[in-house]
């Protein structure tokens, strides 16, 4: 029975996979023999009869073995070999590494489908298929492109460098229709990001030789999409300008031509739904929420309508307010009196957040670095109030384990640490932390808003405070250029070090140049002598100063000044924010007036100055000048005060500083002055919203030691008196305020032979002289920009200062009327334009007068715009000022600026 099996399956088997072997009367006597078997009826011979026929064997064999089943052909369903065609970069053993097709598989449409999908997956293909030839199973790839490059065309409002870094598609890499459809969103996604909803991409792609392409994406960028509308709907207590107020986003108007937060943003949406949650919950609507905030675009599709749906809610008052203390260095109640925080005052979010922050800030200051101070409310809707207690949660005493330094490669780790107002092993304490902050960021050497890092110890009474940082140049090179009326071109740079070789110390040399002055300074600081808290400064200099006045285009000298001399310095702290500076400074000065004008011809030879008689003519130079003519030493003793508790020396946001400065002249050397002045600065940042004020005040006033007589004469050279203008008081020219004579030229018109005063600034001489005493207060208000601006580095700024500076003996004016030829005395001159006859004189020379003007403690007001911009060549300063008030004799000027630039 089984050989009938076998045989039969291998008849039927053979039917399909070879050529007919067997005739149909064959194929009837095996079925018929299955049968007889089958049925239990035998059929032996007409089986061996047609064995017989079929393949004549011995008979024992027909009798005893079955004969041998023929080999089965082979299926079409088995693969037998599997080859790649159309692939040109990647290799065939790569394109099947990535399908599941193996030699020896069964193929199947299932399995076909399945490596179509596994190719597709790839995305290396642009198209792809696979067929069965007998059991040879042939795949058809045509690779997707290599990518030439990424053009961007039609983009104005957006650089390239700004799309380019966002998209996925890069040079070289294979196209892929997905990276297309992926970066042209993103592409879209940024263009609302800049409010241009309207903004389409379309890409294309030109073919090029070798199966590469060049992706083009041309972009119509559209208009901006701006707010057109915000309207509030639910407000009852605060009208919609009121709440418009609170919110970033504002409606599109002409008087908003500049500002930046009128288009449209989703995230600003967002953000003004939390400005106005915070608005309402300083004002004491605990419950207000907004309902919804929908924002339109309008039928034209060019603007949007945002509208707010609120609920306000109940006005609440604050109940009972208290605090919990399980610290068992903190009394509950207490610390409950001196909370600012009342029961009976309308409920305040802002309120709440200081004191949570205020009680952190005192437990911190004991050690508590990980104080949990957890506000905890109890709503009563009866009476609208709302009770709060502060809860300070059980915290250990915490102590410093260790102080790190990361991140300086130039800087000393003793720089960093010698700042550190907290010591490993110290008890934890907040406000030495911020403390140590401030000081790192107050050295300039560091990234803006530095912070110390409070990092778990090894165990829970443990502290790691760690200093990141990342340096910054510290090396200064600055050009400063202005002009002026008088002066014409002023330049000055400088170079300065202000971290030489890493230990903190100060080096710096600077050299100025105009027509008015020269000098030269070299200067070197160390912070920290002998690695302690002693600081030490020397300074080398000479300047030569060259005052002139000019009679129409010509000038002329005044008197020249040469001061060669140094300073040494020495500081030591008194307080964490005071300390005290001694000095000492010896100058040499040579001060020499123009011969050719003030000196008197004694010798007759026709040149003043020529010779020893010849001397300083008061009536011609004024004793003021006469009086400074020579050679003097100047040793001076001097101490100072300071006090500075600023957040940062470079850019401070708040604190203050002031300094009280004494200078005493006559420990030696020529000359004999007690000198005083002081000086007051105060930054606030107005309600954290990014806008710094700041105040400063200064003045000063200088004493003689003892009488020079003479009249006219005042007791203090004018080489030791205060002058007052450009750079100190913005909106007047150098040495523009204050005392000056001011010689001014006396014509003739020669028809009426009147005298005429000129009084144009330009061909007067004009002489400052100084004064005694001065004050100068200045208000500043740093303006914060949008994002754009600020990455821009642009600070602008509107100020306003006051000031005077008055008190100086008044000198001795010269008149020199104009002479004619005297018509009624021939060869002699007269004063008098006119002839006995009423003739007019014939005009020899013209005369001149010295006014004395200035000399007023009045306030002088200016007002004005800056700009402090850190441009991509360095810091740049440019301001315009107005003249709101000044004194006759004052030299006003509008506009200065001044760049540098750091490495």
């Amino acid at each position: 029975m089984n050989r009938c099996s076998e045989t039969g399956l291998a008849s039927a088997t053979d039917s399909f996979a070879a050529p007919q072997r067997t005739s149909n009367a064959g194929r009837m006597i095996i079925a018929l023999t299955c049968g007889s078997m089958l049925a239990g009826v035998p059929f032996t011979a007409s089986a061996q009869d047609q064995d017989a026929q079929e393949a004549p064997v011995p008979a024992t064999t027909q009798q005893n073995e079955p004969a041998p089943a023929p080999a089965p052909a082979p299926s079409t369903n088995i693969i037998r070999t599997i080859s790649v065609s159309g692939s040109e970069r990647l290799e065939p053993t790569t394109i099947l590494s990535y399908i599941r097709l193996r030699v020896g598989d069964e193929y199947t449409s299932a399995a076909a489908d399945q490596a179509l999908k596994d190719l597709g997956a790839t995305e290396l293909f642009s198209q792809f298929n696979i067929r069965n030839d007998g059991g040879n199973v042939v795949i058809t790839v045509t690779e997707n492109p290599v990518i030439n490059r990424i053009v961007i065309e039609g983009n104005k409002r957006l650089d390239n460098d700004k799309i380019l870094p966002e998209i996925k598609l890069a040079p070289r890499q294979i196209f892929t229709r997905s990276k297309v459809r992926a970066d042209v969103a993103r592409i879209i996604e940024l263009y609302k990001r800049q409010g241009r909803f309207a903004a389409t991409v379309e890409p294309k792609m030109v073919q090029l030789p070798q199966n590469r392409v060049d992706v083009v994406f041309e972009i119509s960028e559209g208009p901006k999409s701006k707010v057109r509308q915000i309207n509030i709907i639910g407000n009852e207590e605060f009208s919609d300008g009121e709440l418009r107020g609170e919110m970033v986003t504002k409606q599109a108007r002409f008087t908003r031509f500049f500002s930046s937060n009128t288009s449209y943003d989703p995230d600003r949406l967002a953000f003004d739904q939390q400005k106005l949650r915070q608005f309402y919950l300083t004002e004491g609507y605990a419950d207000f929420r907004v309902v919804s905030a929908v924002a339109e675009l309008t039928p034209d599709q060019k603007d949007f309508i945002i509208t707010y749906v609120v609920e306000e809610g109940e006005r609440y008052k604050f109940g009972e307010v208290k605090v919990d203390s399980q610290l068992r260095d903190f009394d509950s109640d207490r610390m409950t009196q001196q909370l600012t925080v009342k029961g009976g005052d309308w409920y305040n979010a802002k309120y709440v957040e200081d004191t949570v922050e205020s009680l952190t800030e005192v437990a911190g200051r004991f050690g508590y670095a990980f104080a949990d101070v957890q506000p905890r409310f109890n709503r009563n809707p009866d009476d609208l109030t709302m009770d709060i207690t502060f809860i300070l949660r059980q915290a250990p005493r915490v102590y410093v384990e260790r102080v790190d330094v990361n991140g300086n490669t130039l800087t000393q780790d003793k720089v960093v640490r010698r700042e550190f107002r907290i010591s490993e092993g110290d008890a934890f304490n907040s406000l030495g932390v911020q403390r140590t902050t401030a000081r790192i960021n107050s050295l300039g050497y560091f990234q803006e808003n530095f912070e110390v890092n409070q990092v778990q110890g090894s165990a829970p009474d443990r502290i790691i405070l760690e200093a990141n940082v990342e340096e910054q140049p510290t090396g200064e090179l600055q050009f400063s250029a202005g002009f002026s009326s008088i002066e014409q071109f002023i330049l000055a740079g400088s170079i300065r070090q202000r971290n030489f070789r890493g230990r903190g110390q100060t080096i710096g040399l600077s050299l100025n140049y105009s027509q008015f002055s020269r000098s030269a300074r070299i200067s070197f600081t160390e912070p920290y002598v002998f690695d302690r808290n002693i600081q030490a400064g020397v300074d080398i200099y000479r300047q030569d100063f060259n005052s002139f006045n000019r009679f129409g285009n010509e000038r002329n000298n005044t008197f020249e000044q040469a001061t060669t001399g140094f300073a040494v310095r020495l500081g030591v702290p008194l307080t964490e924010f005071m300390s005290l500076v001694g000095s000492y400074t010896l100058n040499y000065d040579e001060v020499s007036l123009d011969e050719r004008l003030f000196f008197t011809d004694l010798d007759g030879d026709g040149v003043r100055g020529n010779s020893p008689d010849d001397f300083c003519d008061p009536l011609a130079a004024g004793r003021f000048l006469c009086d400074a003519l020579g050679d003097r030493l100047s040793s001076i003793v001097g101490l100072s005060l300071n006090y500075n508790s600023l957040n940062s020396r470079i850019r401070p946001t708040r604190g203050r500083t002031f300094s009280l400065t004494s200078e005493f002249a006559g420990l030696g050397g020529d000359v004999r002055y007690a000198r005083f002045r002081g000086r007051a600065q105060q930054f606030w940042n107005v309600a954290n919203s990014g806008f710094i004020f700041s105040l400063s005040a200064e003045g000063g006033t200088i004493i003689p030691l003892r009488d020079r007589p003479g009249e006219g004469v005042d007791d203090i050279l004018l080489t030791d008196r205060f002058f007052l203008g450009e750079p100190q008081f913005r909106g007047f020219d150098i040495r523009g305020v204050g005392p000056r004579i001011l010689t001014q030229q006396l014509l003739v018109d020669e028809t009426t032979n009147e005298i005429i005063v000129v009084t144009d600034r330009q061909q007067v001489r004009d002489d400052a002289i100084g004064g005694r005493n001065f004050y100068l207060a200045r208000a500043e208000l740093e303006i914060p920009l949008g994002t754009g601006a600020r990455e821009l580095g642009l600070r602008p700024s509107i100020w306003a200062d006051v000031g005077a500076l008055w008190s100086v003996e008044q000198p001795v004016l010269t008149v020199v009327e104009p002479v004619f030829l005297d018509g009624d005395n021939p060869g002699e001159t007269t004063t008098n334009p006119f002839a006995a006859d009423g003739s007019l004189n014939t005009l020899v020379s013209n005369g001149f007068q010295e006014v004395f003007l200035g000399n007023s403690p009045s306030p002088r007001i200016t007002a004005g715009i800056g700009v402090n911009w850190n441009s991509p060549f360095g810091p740049f300063r440019i301001d315009f000022a107005q003249t709101i008030r000044k004194v006759e004799g004052d030299d006003d000027k509008t506009f200065t600026f001044n760049v540098g630039t750091q490495f």
